[in-house]
């Protein structure tokens, strides 16, 4: 499949240097549709949807903020604390939105697990089901996120 000058320019925003420092592909070298085709394969399988995702961590996100930094506990089982960063990054995707840097650490008491997002995560999959690429250093797993946050 041929690919747009729009699709060619953001594959090329996702690689390390561009936008970020370490880029949003890891060591994945397959093109970013392919990626999110894999994830929201996965997705389905497990009864979630990028959307359900994308709506429960920002819940949480808005949760982790009104704690100003410090650790808080969420709905009785979810301790969580947002650690804020000086200031924004563009996302990767060029539909000029511009988000606060800072990250997300969450950590479901019942079961142990333990995931970390970013407000730039959030934003990738909501719109696009983008959960970057395997071995990324914001990559969030999938099937690790939906065990803390449900």
């Amino acid at each position: 499949m041929k690919q747009t000058p729009k699709e060619e320019m953001i594959q090329e925003r996702l690689k390390p240097g561009v936008v970020t420092l370490e880029g949003f592909l890891g060591q994945d070298k397959r093109h970013y549709h392919e990626i999110i085709s894999e994830d929201l394969d996965r997705l389905k399988s497990l009864g979630k949807s990028h959307g359900d995702i994308a709506e429960r961590i920002q819940y949480f996100t808005d949760q982790a903020f009104e704690f100003a930094d410090e650790a808080g506990i969420v709905d009785d089982h979810y301790e969580i604390q947002y650690q804020t960063e000086r200031g924004k990054l563009i996302s990767p995707f060029m539909d000029n939105v511009f988000v606060p840097k800072g990250f997300v650490r969450l950590t479901n008491l019942k079961n142990g697990v333990t995931v970390e997002w970013t407000p730039l995560n959030i934003y990738m999959i909501k719109q696009y089901g983008f959960f970057e690429g395997k071995g990324s250093t914001h990559r969030v797993e999938p099937d690790k996120l939906i065990k803390a946050i449900f």
